[in-house]
């Protein structure tokens, strides 16, 4: 965690760093400084293990409101002790393992996704004085570390002794093989406008007020708003939402890569699906949502890491309503989009942003036309390649019996 216990923030804001400080002060380094690395994995342990039960029983409910169904309800009152039920569920339940599968590697395979997905927060600056490890390039670090995810795969697919879960795990890898270039092309600009790697840096490139109310926030410019959408959606591919969930698809691939687990192992895949969802959250609020900042002068009083949270739990909450909105698509339709939808409008949104950042100096009604030409450099690619990706497939026709 970033110390600085002199800060003129109010004592709310500096209250988690003043709580680690009493804990740690009186030890001497290089005591002090394990005792607080100690300490910061713990609490992001506990607070996002919390929130991954919260979530599940909140996607259940949601999901469960939309399909008209009551969802939980039975487990404790309105049934807010189902997540403690399932835990205990899966943790008694026996765990399965082929005879001829790899030992080793079939228990190291949810083990090393879950580890990623885990190390991934200890760079997200959860508010001023909230960042477990602050690095000048975090953000390559970040997706350095996400990109583990395929490895864990394959070895899931590969150890389990089965041509179906090989196979499925190659399909897999082809899915987020292909929406990893634009989830990594999508926070160029961003960078290229920041001038760091920082994610603390950043945020910092995003304070401050235009017109004296309106944030800066890179998602409030063409090229942030593309930027931002891109990320999203590739965001649902690599954390296998719907409608991109065909690596686990269960009415038509029974879990893919995950036919032969079962038990606890079973449940480190699904929870390390949500940590993924949620740290790619955490960072699509720092590259594009301000981070931290308030997103007006007059809320600056309410503490940082109360608006990461709540910024963070909207995201959360439009990937469960998407969820329940679209359904899945075929996999030649999920890597034609990649391909020839998402990588273009990335690629053209980075020329956006050199565009927007050579164009910086100009002022009075040349404003006007700077914001004119990069909303047509955003707007007019997604047109005319949207109807290219759809032509000859659309529209359908109909025809139900009578």
């Amino acid at each position: 965690m970033i110390s600085n216990i002199h800060s003129p923030d109010p004592l709310l804001e500096r209250a988690p760093q003043l709580i680690l400080d009493a804990v740690t002060g009186s030890l001497h380094e290089p005591w002090r400084w394990l005792a607080n690395g100690v300490i910061s994995i713990v609490m992001i342990l506990a607070v996002f293990g919390g929130l991954f039960a919260a979530l599940t029983l909140a996607e259940r409910k949601i999901l469960g409101r939309v399909q008209n169904r009551p969802g939980p309800n039975r487990t404790g009152p309105f049934g807010l002790l189902q997540p403690i039920a399932d835990g205990i569920k899966t943790m008694t339940k026996e765990d399965i393992v082929p005879r001829d599968a790899d030992q080793l590697l079939h228990l190291l395979a949810p083990v090393t996704l879950l580890a990623s997905a885990f190390m991934a927060f200890a760079v997200i600056p959860f508010g001023r004085h909230l960042v477990a490890l602050d690095l000048d390039s975090s953000v390559l670090y970040f997706f350095a570390v996400g990109a583990t995810t395929e490895l864990a795969i394959f070895m899931a697919g590969w150890a389990s002794h089965n041509k179906y879960s090989l196979l499925a795990a190659m399909r897999a890898l082809a899915q987020l093989i292909s929406y990893e270039l634009p989830l990594l092309m999508s926070w160029l600009p961003v960078v290229m406008l920041s001038g760091t790697l920082s994610a603390t840096g950043i945020v910092a490139a995003q304070a401050g007020w235009k017109h004296g109310w309106m944030p800066s926030w890179h998602i409030f410019t063409p090229w942030g708003f593309a930027g931002f959408v891109v990320f999203m959606v590739a965001a649902l591919a690599e954390s296998n939402r719907s409608p991109f969930d065909l690596p686990e698809a269960e009415s038509e691939l029974i879990a893919g890569h995950l036919t032969e687990y079962s038990g606890c192992k079973y449940v480190l895949f699904f929870m390390a699906e949500y940590f993924g969802m949620t740290a790619l959250s955490g960072m699509a609020v720092t590259l594009f949502l301000g981070g931290w900042h308030a997103p007006l002068p007059a809320l600056e009083f309410i503490p940082s890491y109360a608006w990461f949270g709540m910024k963070l739990v909207a995201l959360l909450l439009g990937f469960i309503w998407i969820r329940a909105t679209f359904p899945r698509m075929r996999i030649d339709q999920l890597t034609r989009f990649s391909w020839k939808f998402l990588v273009p409008l990335a690629l053209i949104n980075v020329g956006t942003a050199a565009f927007w950042f050579l164009s910086a100096g100009w002022s009075g009604p040349m404003q006007a036309v700077r914001w004119a030409l990069a909303a047509i450099l955003v707007v007019l690619p997604f047109v005319l390649m949207g109807r290219r990706l759809s032509a000859g497939l659309a529209p359908r026709t109909y025809r139900y019996a009578t």
